[in-house]
């Protein structure tokens, strides 16, 4: 199962992939001067060019310059809305977005809702002395490891290890990752998560907000089996001045390799906004 790269901010990028049947997660982290992080434009109307990229308008955008509709490779299509928020919440506007996705692919959705839950933290260990063989525990400053059969805790300052059965999570300054024997899950950006993976059953869903003094929000949901209809990945990219509006582009694909139809859809937003 393979999962685009999203770049954001400092090109942050991740993968969520199973190999050889064993749940994963690989995160790299490159630095991009191309990429701005600066305010975004006011629009009133879209800007919709007739291609961008592997894209082809269909038609003319509607009367109002609020929707433009945009043809891909085997059947992808890619949609330009405008969409003022008049007070709502950006991620509040989406919901109806991404409902809309998830209908397209409703058993992709339904898997990645039954998302397995992160292992619950353990009891300190006991200060009872180890027995060899079968526990040890090891105390130093700034280092705490307790082992007890297959499980053990690791912790260290900004850090902290544990795995039990099939189950483990890591900690490490800011970024979380959760793995079970039928799901794992990444989080990067502290407690609310400017960066979230879940994969379940071939399944990956990517949320990131990168928004800080303005809207960039992307949204990916992918199967490696398609849908009833033939849809592999579903999603979108959406930006914007904080308040509004923001410009919306909705993707959905047939082809394994999704990577460019939502590359391309991301320069319309681009465009019509900026970066």
């Amino acid at each position: 199962m393979k999962r685009s790269a999203i770049a954001i901010g400092c090109a942050t990028a991740l993968t969520a992939i199973s190999a050889c049947g064993e749940p994963t997660v690989r995160i790299t982290k490159r630095s991009d001067p191309a990429v701005s992080s600066g305010a975004l434009r006011v629009v009133d109307t879209l800007t919709c060019p007739e291609t961008v990229g592997a894209l082809t308008r269909k038609g003319s955008a509607t009367a109002d310059g609020t929707v433009c509709t945009y043809g891909g490779p085997r059947g992808a299509e890619v949609v330009l809305h405008l969409v003022p928020l008049a007070g709502t919440e950006a991620t509040v506007a989406l919901e109806r977005f991404e409902t809309r996705l998830h209908n397209l692919m409703p058993e992709a959705a339904a898997r990645i809702a039954s998302r397995p839950a992160a292992p619950p933290a353990r009891e300190a260990p006991p200060e009872a002395p180890a027995v060899p063989g079968e526990s040890a525990d090891v105390r130093l400053p700034g280092l705490t490891v307790h082992a007890e059969g297959d499980a053990a805790e690791v912790r260290l300052p900004g850090t902290s290890i544990s795995a039990r059965d099939d189950r483990s999570r890591v900690a490490v300054a800011g970024v979380e990752v959760h793995s079970g024997g039928d799901g794992q899950s990444v989080r990067i950006g502290g407690t609310s998560g400017a960066v979230e993976v879940q994969s379940r059953e071939d399944v990956s869903e990517v949320r990131v907000n990168a928004g800080a003094d303005a809207i960039r929000i992307t949204y990916i949901l992918s199967d490696s089996q398609p849908s009833g209809a033939g849809w592999r990945a579903v999603g979108y990219h959406a930006r914007g001045p904080n308040g509004g509006p923001m410009v919306v582009a909705t993707v959905q694909t047939r082809d394994r390799q999704s990577d460019a139809v939502f590359d391309d859809a991301e320069q319309l937003v681009a465009a019509n906004v900026g970066e």
